[in-house]
């Protein structure tokens, strides 16, 4: 794959994966690219593009313009079998979509933030500073 004289690399792929999983940010992304940002959002969608989940994957989406939020089941060719998580999606929606749904690939916006996995990990590493008193 090639991108805006950028080789996405098989290394590059994987990490750009890995932290679209946990939610990352874009900027994050370039970060640890160590690319400017305009050219690692570049890299970062094509990946986006090619992305295939995985069975387990928590996943934000939208259905009809409101977000919604589900955990994958079944992968299909360009699609997933999403269960629905309704505590984190619009409540209106369970009118209209059933405990399961069809979500196309192209539409998955992301995958469920791993902050509090990943900043308990960081953390722990952190010793606590004792306030001056005075």
């Amino acid at each position: 794959m090639e991108v805006a004289k950028v080789k996405i690399t098989a290394e590059v792929q994987q990490l750009v994966e890995t932290e679209l999983r946990k939610g990352a940010s874009n900027s994050r992304i370039a970060n640890l690219l160590n690319l400017p940002y305009k050219e690692a959002v570049e890299i970062i969608e094509t990946i986006k593009e090619n992305l295939r989940p995985d069975v387990g994957d928590e996943i934000i989406f939208s259905f009809r313009d409101e977000p919604m939020e589900g955990t994958i089941e079944k992968l299909l060719t360009n699609s997933a079998i999403v269960r629905i998580n309704w505590k984190n999606s619009t409540a209106r929606m369970h009118d209209l979509v059933e405990e399961k749904t069809v979500v196309n690939f192209k539409d998955i916006e992301g995958f469920k933030n791993q902050i509090d996995d990943d900043f308990e990990s960081e953390m722990k590493d952190f010793e606590p500073v004792d306030e001056p008193t005075e």
